[in-house]
């Protein structure tokens, strides 16, 4: 899906060089005598090389290339010249890309570090001169071989977002407001639903200048594994969050069940989410006295016996350091651990 620059899905074609062909040369030389063969090798194909890179986060610039083509490789030549080979082709992704067949939709691999590289499409094998077949009974081979041709296919490119938390919640739970309230993000806030139509990142200031990051995910609501809705979209981008926070407004007419059904619509559309830490957030607490959030603690204790829940209001700014300690700790649990 796609809005504005963010573009998550791409469906490419590459196709890798031919390998170059191999030379039937024979030596042609005044001062020497019975000159044989000395035909170089053909030089390989060009490989289609997918190259993860930490600097993009969209894969937008493959909305208008389509279609990759790596340089075939050169022939070979005499004096056993070998051809040179073909142009690789660099095809440069974000970290957390998933590569997958477009026929068959099988997961090839998944770039998830800076620098790391793979080839999805390997560039001919060149031909071998005739050098290669003279033997004593076959002094001059006038023959050589052709290169080997390279890989045509079509491939998924589909974006998995790289983020510590990931903010799960109904559209209008201000997700977006507390992101813009605890990260450098400026993500669109408006009152109605679905503001969010792509997923937002931004990076959290901790204390003693350490960081972690953030995504705003597009709201999802009840159906949204089936399809409804505009989560159904950007719920592959959950699993790649180490911990999720829910956030519930206040005046929902019942959190816990709200809560819930956010955590059914993650387990319909992968059980795995739910081996991940998590969180609750009740938004919008400014408009509770303290007298109704006593009350509401009752009942929500009784419910959230084995979730931790906090009030927190991004526009008043309560609970808003409480919410990023908490953060630290579930986020580091492990490293201590």
């Amino acid at each position: 899906m796609t809005e504005g620059n963010f573009t998550d899905y791409v469906k490419i074609r590459v196709t890798s060089g031919k390998g170059g062909q191999g030379s039937a040369h024979l030596r042609r030389e005044k001062y020497v005598a019975y000159g044989g063969p000395d035909g170089g090798d053909g030089g390989r194909g060009g490989h289609v090389i997918i190259q993860g890179d930490k600097n993009l986060w969209t894969l937008f610039h493959f909305k208008f290339k389509r279609v990759y083509q790596a340089g075939h490789g050169e022939h070979g030549s005499k004096q056993t010249s070998t051809g040179a080979d073909g142009a690789d082709v660099y095809m440069k992704v974000p970290l957390g890309t998933q590569v997958k067949d477009a026929e068959t939709n099988e997961v090839l691999f998944e770039i998830t570090e800076d620098g790391e590289e793979r080839v999805i499409a390997k560039g001919g094998k060149g031909g071998l001169g005739n050098n290669h077949f003279k033997s004593a009974t076959n002094q001059t081979p006038r023959y050589a071989q052709t290169g080997l041709p390279g890989e045509e296919r079509e491939i998924l490119l589909e974006l998995k977002l790289l983020a510590d938390v990931g903010l799960v919640g109904f559209p209008n739970a201000g997700k977006s407001t507390l992101l813009s309230v605890i990260t450098s993000a400026k993500p669109k806030i408006a009152d109605y639903e679905f503001t969010t139509l792509k997923p937002n990142l931004g990076i959290v200031q901790y204390r003693d200048y350490r960081t972690f990051v953030m995504a705003d995910i597009p709201g999802i609501i009840e159906g949204a594994s089936e399809g409804k809705g505009l989560g159904y979209y950007f719920l592959r981008h959950i699993e790649r969050n180490s911990t999720l926070l829910f956030l519930v407004p206040a005046d929902a007419k019942d959190i816990y069940k709200e809560y819930e059904i956010l955590l059914n619509e993650l387990q319909k559309y992968n059980p795995e989410l739910l081996d991940k830490e998590r969180l609750v957030a009740i938004s919008k607490s400014d408009m509770l006295d303290d007298e109704l959030k006593a009350e509401m603690k009752i009942e929500l204790d009784k419910n959230f016996k084995e979730i931790d829940y906090m009030f927190i209001s991004s526009v008043a700014q309560q609970g808003i350091q409480q919410l990023k300690d908490k953060l630290w700790i579930m986020l580091n649990k492990n490293e201590e651990d």
